[in-house]
């Protein structure tokens, strides 16, 4: 018969009662503290010396374009609840022109302008892709403000008024300030070219605006001359059929409200009312100037009615955009002076 090299417990029972006494107690300390102190109680100061830190959450709201398009006044942008959220990894430049701009902003009266110039620096030099995001963000809110309404800002050299005179055209306004009509007639509320008047003061924007496309993210950043004002998703060529990098400006006369498509492969051509009508709302055709776009034209920037394409490599080189960012982009990019830059 085999012996076990030590002796058996002759009170098993007795033994197994006091580990789940003493079991119960730590689970009782355990309860206490996490009531006290929370379920992460290395979440304050105790937890930053040992490298935890709350998981930063960076949701938050948009104000409505349209509310402020429509000549109401958009929510004063609150940064200041914002700022602490960009924490992961910071630069400390950019953690210290965001605080500048938070106290800007709040302060009264708002100095928007100021804050959007800090902001901008602060987007030139930032490495942290989350900060970066944050920044992007807060100053599209800004745009919403200072561009997007019918609002004008002290020392804003980016928008100012424009007093009308006799035989002034909102198309020869727009091509003195490099922008198109359009979104002059937008911002301040003019129904149609015929009805400006004389006497009248308006405000302009000093163009060009520009756009740079990422296209292994599918993102189009616009700019306001070198300003940031916000970001669109595109969708852009599938292989074999790849936009080519480089940069491109809006060709004269390629700007068109839904005109005919012509498929070069099949020559089939696809009119506006034909449901598989490929260009959606607009059409802003696009001409190469520099890198592999020099010389390649039939590139355009167009809507779609295939909204699952933005975000992918699908199209035929061209960029497509939801239609709605297409119609606004329409109203802001201007022939020969508006530039886009397409890298990877």
């Amino acid at each position: 018969m085999a012996r076990y090299p030590f002796p058996w417990p002759s009170r098993p029972i007795r033994l197994s009662r006091n580990l789940i006494y003493i079991v119960s107690a730590l689970l009782i300390v355990a309860v206490i503290i996490a009531l006290v102190y929370g379920p992460y109680p290395f979440s304050g100061k105790e937890g930053e010396k040992l490298g935890i830190l709350p998981e930063p959450n960076l949701e938050v709201e948009t104000p409505q374009t349209i509310a402020t398009l429509k000549g109401k006044p958009s929510p004063e942008p609150n940064l200041i609840n914002l700022a602490s959220k960009a924490t992961i990894q910071p630069d400390p430049k950019v953690t210290e022109l965001i605080a500048q701009a938070v106290a800007l902003v709040n302060s009264k009266p708002s100095a928007v302008i100021e804050a959007r110039h800090r902001l901008n620096e602060a987007l030139i030099i930032c490495q942290s892709h989350q900060q970066r995001e944050f920044v992007k963000e807060q100053l599209s809110k800004l745009a919403e403000q200072w561009l997007f309404s019918k609002s004008i800002f002290p020392d804003d050299k980016l928008c100012g008024s424009y007093n009308v005179k006799t035989g002034d055209q909102l198309r020869i306004i727009g091509e003195r300030y490099k922008v198109p009509p359009g979104i002059l007639m937008q911002i301040n509320n003019i129904r149609s070219p015929q009805a400006l008047q004389a006497g009248q003061t308006i405000k302009v924007i000093n163009g060009p605006f520009n756009a740079k496309i990422y296209a292994s993210a599918f993102v189009m950043d616009l700019y306001l001359q070198n300003t940031y004002v916000r970001s669109f998703p595109v969708g852009l060529g599938k292989p074999g059929k790849e936009t080519p990098t480089g940069l491109w400006r809006v060709k004269p006369g390629g700007k068109l409200i839904s005109p005919p498509w012509t498929d070069p492969d099949t020559h089939k051509v696809y009119h506006p009312g034909d449901p598989d009508y490929p260009l959606g709302s607009r059409w802003i055709e696009l001409e190469g100037i520099e890198g592999n776009a020099k010389g390649q034209t039939g590139f355009g920037i167009h809507g779609t009615k295939e909204p699952q394409t933005i975000g992918a490599a699908g199209s035929r080189g061209c960029i497509r955009l939801h239609n709605g960012d297409a119609i606004l982009l329409y109203k802001l990019l201007v022939p020969i002076h508006s530039l886009i830059r397409i890298e990877e």
